[in-house]
């Protein structure tokens, strides 16, 4: 474990530390929140030269940032990435629980390290993370958990990070509910169809059905953006959320609450009609 500091601490503001930080939805969070001029703690297990870019990015933002790498998949991972924090900022007010990983494999085919790894790249770190997090966390705070559209839906080879993700929208509640008392909001931001590697990714295994296909039936009809997420996640830790606790607010364009028959499918008869407009009315 190791940092990459871009200037000396400076007096507090509002310190955020976001796990997988070097790229896609947490990099665009880190850029957010550094425009609030506060300090971000961005977190990497392998790509140190993205953590960098990261970092001066969240310098020209406004704001104060340093890299730590930690592999947050192992306990003494996590254990060190809040000693880090601790010994350099004193106390935290965001954390956010951003890193994942799994095998996109169909359940017959899973073996227990599947299953184990599963478990120790997703739940467990926001686990332990949250509960290191309350210990910095001296004048209240708010943690937030990334979870994906899998763990209210069902679809190929997705088994063992859908349930993870389950697991951990159920573990916020239950968060929410024992660091109340110590001023502590914790919720969840359900991503859908966010345009990333790892959508690029899952879309690449074999066998699976053309993305385009799944674009089409939703609402919005296009993927959504790391931004929009981050924009969400974002709103979750400002004022403006100091009332909302124990949630899991969904990002997906629409695609969670459709459901076959889908419109994109039906014919003329039941195709949407173009957006009414009103008639300018005569004098």
């Amino acid at each position: 474990m190791n940092s990459q500091e871009n200037e000396q601490m400076p007096e507090h503001k509002q310190v955020s530390l976001i796990t997988g930080s070097s790229r896609g939805i947490g990099r665009a969070l880190a850029i957010r929140l550094a425009r609030r001029g506060g300090t971000v703690v961005v977190n990497y297990k392998r790509n140190e030269d993205l953590a960098k870019q990261v970092v001066a990015e969240i310098a020209l933002a406004g704001g104060h940032g340093f890299a730590v790498q930690a592999d947050v998949e192992t306990t003494e991972g996590v254990t060190a990435l809040f000693d880090e924090v601790a010994n350099r900022c004193g106390r935290l007010d965001h954390f956010v629980s951003n890193a994942a990983a799994s095998a996109f494999k169909n359940i017959i085919d899973l073996g227990p390290k599947h299953l184990d790894r599963s478990y120790a790249m997703n739940l467990r770190p926001f686990v332990l993370g949250a509960k290191e997090a309350v210990k910095l966390m001296d004048n209240g705070g708010r943690i937030v958990a990334l979870s994906s559209y899998g763990s209210i839906r069902a679809y190929p080879t997705y088994a063992t990070l859908g349930g993870m993700k389950a697991a951990i929208e159920s573990w916020v509640r239950y968060m929410a509910l024992e660091f109340a008392p110590y001023g502590i909001n914790v919720n969840a931001v359900n991503g859908g169809l966010i345009d990333s590697d790892s959508l690029e990714f899952f879309y690449n295994v074999k066998g699976m059905p053309a993305m385009q296909g799944v674009l089409d039936r939703i609402p919005a009809r296009r993927a959504g953006t790391v931004g929009e997420v981050a924009d969400t996640i974002a709103f979750l830790l400002g004022r403006g959320a100091s009332y909302i606790t124990g949630q899991t607010l969904v990002v997906d364009g629409g695609l969670s609450v459709v459901a076959p028959p889908f419109f994109a499918d039906a014919d003329d008869d039941l195709a949407l009609p173009p957006r009414p407009t009103r008639t300018p009315q005569t004098a």
